[in-house]
């Protein structure tokens, strides 16, 4: 089992170079950097995370995860690069399309897309989609950039994404393409995962459940004939409560994970604040516990 670290990116965190390389160095497989590009003034959606429902300040100072990212891979060599997650319904396809590209070329194909559709109606809005469509923008994003990843000569046709055939370079290291996890949870989340993307990335509630999700996942998947061990499964495991135990890592290996990611929302304040190189540390352990089981 890979041990990635999930960190809010703020002007506040911190040397985002210093931080990739020492988890790196650290023995890292992973590491991601969350997304929200805008944060509406007024707003009325409660934060789906917090008992009053009020968001955290820190996510109105976030960094681009890109540029992040693209920080993180020349200070690195082997670390996966992710978002964790970037707000496809908030971009527009094409250009995305170029800068993950563009993000695997110079990383040498070291990008892990972590996705979703988004929570906050407010900042879908602002951003140029009808929240009610979020899924289905998603789902023809997702569908368009593969296409734009592997055609020399792309077009596609869909509700809400469409564009004639282009030319769209450099194409990604990775073959065929960079993969695309689902960051969502529920029956649909588990359904959208088995008929188009290449893992999902949930925040686990016990290993219990993640293993009855990731049968049904597979059982879908088989459905769709699509093959069940091709998707990718990661968590991200709330870890307030200190350094998870190799029998926790074991239960969520059994579950079907292959990759376990502490976070809690007091992590994300924290690293926000700039405390990352702290918890880099803290977590640490982790690296050797899943190398022994």
């Amino acid at each position: 089992m890979d041990i990635g670290f999930l960190m809010a990116a703020t002007t506040q965190s911190g040397d985002i170079a210093e931080i990739a390389r020492t988890a790196e160095s650290l023995g890292y497989e992973s590491f991601f950097i969350p997304e929200h590009p805008i944060i509406p003034v007024v707003m009325t959606t409660p934060f789906p995370a917090a008992g009053d429902g009020k968001l955290p300040e820190h996510y109105t100072r976030w960094v681009d995860p890109f540029i992040a990212l693209t920080v993180a891979a020349t200070a690195t060599k082997t670390i996966k690069l992710g978002t964790g997650i970037c707000l496809l319904p908030e971009r527009e396809p094409l250009v995305t399309a170029k800068l993950i590209a563009s993000l695997d070329y110079y990383s040498n194909g070291r990008v892990v897309i972590g996705a979703g559709a988004g929570w906050l109606k407010e900042e879908t809005e602002v951003m140029g989609t009808k929240f009610g469509y979020r899924w289905r923008r998603m789902r023809e994003t997702v569908e368009a950039m593969r296409v734009l990843w592997t055609k020399s000569e792309a077009a596609y046709e869909g509700e809400l994404v469409r564009f004639p055939a282009v030319r769209c370079d450099p194409k990604p290291v990775q073959k065929p393409y960079p993969p695309i996890l689902l960051g969502a949870h529920g029956p649909k989340a588990l359904e959208r995962v088995a008929r188009t993307y290449d893992g999902w990335m949930p925040l686990a509630q016990s290993a219990e459940q993640i293993k009855r999700d990731v049968a049904t996942i597979h059982k879908l998947a088989a459905d769709h004939g699509r093959k069940p061990e091709s998707i990718q499964i990661m968590v991200f495991v709330d870890s307030d409560k200190g350094v998870p135990t190799q029998d926790d890592l074991k239960r969520y290996r059994d579950a079907g994970v292959s990759r376990f990611v502490p976070f809690s929302q007091k992590m994300g304040s924290d690293s926000a604040a700039g405390k990352a190189l702290d918890q880099l540390r803290q977590f640490a352990p982790l690296i050797e516990r899943a190398h022994g089981i």
